[in-house]
């Protein structure tokens, strides 16, 4: 098994240990175990737990980032590229329900609050879609003239809730009903 299939046989192994048990019921030892390595060849690619649950984010993240930019086009009108990023990432999350709950954990958890901060208050390098976007909505007088906290509570919680919904069972987010989600989405935070 080459290096690299080894670290990422320890990722899928984390993410579905994570997801089925939350960051305190996923001993390394079981990660190990559900990966085939011995918990020291976690300690190879993983400095510690901590390190593994940040960059195991940090690659769902970019992949996310990745996707919602495939056929994106910046030089569309606002609401066309919101309502196109924002179905792009409904659409990422019930076609992936185990990353969707993992990253539901992260993001209510120590690590994804400290994550969070570091975003919303510039310190987190680069600038990801939807902020840049939201800026830029402010800017323009497209948005709402709220704190960008605001703005990403009024937009992503309804979609994070659907997302959570559909994955459950209880609606089917079939093409009509994502688009007048996503509609009412852009109606919360729209100028």
């Amino acid at each position: 098994m080459a290096i690299s299939e080894k670290r990422q046989d320890i990722l899928i192994a984390a993410l579905e240990l994570i997801t089925e048990h939350g960051f305190h019921g996923a001993p390394v030892s079981a990660i190990a175990e559900r990966a085939s390595v011995g918990a020291g060849t976690i300690y190879r690619y993983f400095a510690n737990k901590d390190i593994l649950i940040n960059e195991l984010f940090q690659e769902l993240h970019n992949k996310i980032c990745t996707r919602l930019l495939e056929g994106y086009e910046v030089g569309t009108p606002f609401r066309e590229r919101f309502l196109y990023l924002s179905t792009k990432l409904l659409q990422y999350f019930i076609t992936n329900p185990q990353e969707f709950r993992y990253l539901e954990q992260y993001h209510n958890s120590p690590y994804g609050v400290a994550y969070r901060r570091d975003k919303f208050f510039g310190n987190g390098g680069e600038r990801a879609p939807f902020r840049l976007l939201f800026e830029e909505g402010v800017s323009q007088q497209v948005m709402k003239d709220l704190p960008l906290v605001v703005l990403f509570a009024l937009a992503f919680g309804p979609l994070l809730a659907v997302a959570r919904d559909h994955i459950l069972g209880f609606v089917v987010l079939e093409d009509p009903l994502l688009v007048q989600t996503m509609e009412a989405c852009w109606d919360s935070i729209k100028r």
